[in-house]
């Protein structure tokens, strides 16, 4: 059985028995984790081992665990800086700040890697203007060259880890003010704007090694008056043929409130694949999820296929005993060392 172009939530700490039937169905190509479905690293393993066990090839295992605000897995887990924290380090001490980053990615990938989880989607590609809340400390540095140096260090260390990198939000969510979670935010900014800040991480980052793109719901309506996820302009136009992009292009949650311009979860689904993406998230609606599944039932992408088998983590340090290995306590010692530095975070946990 191959995996199918749609990623979903589960429902708790281990699989009931719609969970189990959902993720049997060959449209299922993924599952993205969250803080509800989360105790403890010993639960964590036994729900992971159960979604690798119902399907083969596996189905990918992705969480969002970026640091910061945005980390799912807390309790018994490595605590990650928010992003911004290094790009704070980075205005004194450029070269600490590149290695600090290097070292913190190759921690959260290993770590999660041990568990199973096959992806974090990260790293925030997006600039860190004030002006968006929903990204705010997410972002590595309002400069896009200073993201380019960070997030491109924090692609090494997960890379040196085994795990592939997810870019997000294409075209850039940190210069516009609304949350997407909750309402359609709009960027009036014409395209050489946007291309002359928002789209310079990208295009560099591309450059050198970037498996994924996470689309952001924003409408940038003096380019195209469609949100970005769903316009094949963005998608087909900018990303593939000006950038070059080659990679897996994953949907933001087609649940989420700046979603719904599109019509019902079905109308989500068919203009996404329509635009151009290769994976759906259906994250926290299971009525939603069951629509798309059923609406997709002949649906068929080799190319996108091919894409998602590549996503599966391939753990470079393969020791059962991880966590007392010198590389680990090394760069653990290092993220304790810098934990104890004072720098402002924002707070809050943002559900994507």
């Amino acid at each position: 059985m191959s995996l199918g172009p749609v990623m979903l939530g589960v429902s708790d700490l281990a699989l009931d028995s719609e969970d189990r039937k959902r993720l049997e169905h060959p449209q299922v190509g993924g599952v993205i984790l969250f803080s509800r479905n989360y105790e403890s690293p010993g639960q964590l393993r036994s729900l992971v081992d159960e979604i690798h066990a119902i399907r083969t090839p596996r189905l990918v295992v992705a969480v969002d665990h970026e640091g910061g605000r945005v980390q799912r897995f807390r309790d018994g887990f490595q605590s990650l800086p928010a992003m911004a924290s290094l790009g704070n380090l980075y205005e004194v001490d450029s070269g600490q700040a590149i290695n600090n980053a290097e070292s913190f990615a190759w921690i959260m990938a290993s770590e999660l890697l041990h568990y199973g989880v096959d992806l974090s989607f990260s790293p925030v590609l997006d600039l860190g203007d004030p002006i968006s809340s929903v990204i705010g400390d997410r972002a590595f540095h309002q400069d896009p060259e200073t993201v380019v140096r960070l997030a491109n260090a924090w692609i090494r260390g997960m890379k040196k880890a085994g795990m592939e990198a997810i870019g997000k939000h294409f075209p850039g969510h940190g210069s516009v003010e609304g949350d997407s979670h909750h309402i359609m935010p709009f960027d009036r900014r014409s395209f050489e704007d946007i291309e002359a800040q928002d789209l310079i991480p990208f295009r560099r980052v591309i450059a050198t090694h970037l498996t994924g793109i996470l689309m952001a719901h924003v409408v940038y309506d003096q380019v195209d008056e469609i949100p970005a996820g769903f316009s094949r302009y963005w998608i087909e136009d900018v990303l593939r043929k000006q950038l070059g992009f080659d990679g897996i292009v994953f949907s933001d949650d087609l649940g989420m409130g700046s979603a719904e311009s599109a019509g019902g979860y079905v109308e989500r689904a068919n203009a996404s694949l329509q635009a151009g993406c290769d994976i759906l998230l259906v994250c926290n609606n299971a009525a939603g999820a069951d629509e798309v599944l059923d609406a997709l039932e002949d649906y068929s992408s080799p190319t996108s296929q091919l894409r998602m088998i590549r996503m599966h983590g391939q753990p470079s340090l393969q020791s059962a005993d991880l966590f007392s290995t010198q590389p680990w306590l090394q760069a653990v010692a290092q993220l304790d060392q810098f934990n104890q530095q004072d720098f402002p975070a924002e707070s809050g946990d943002l559900f994507e």
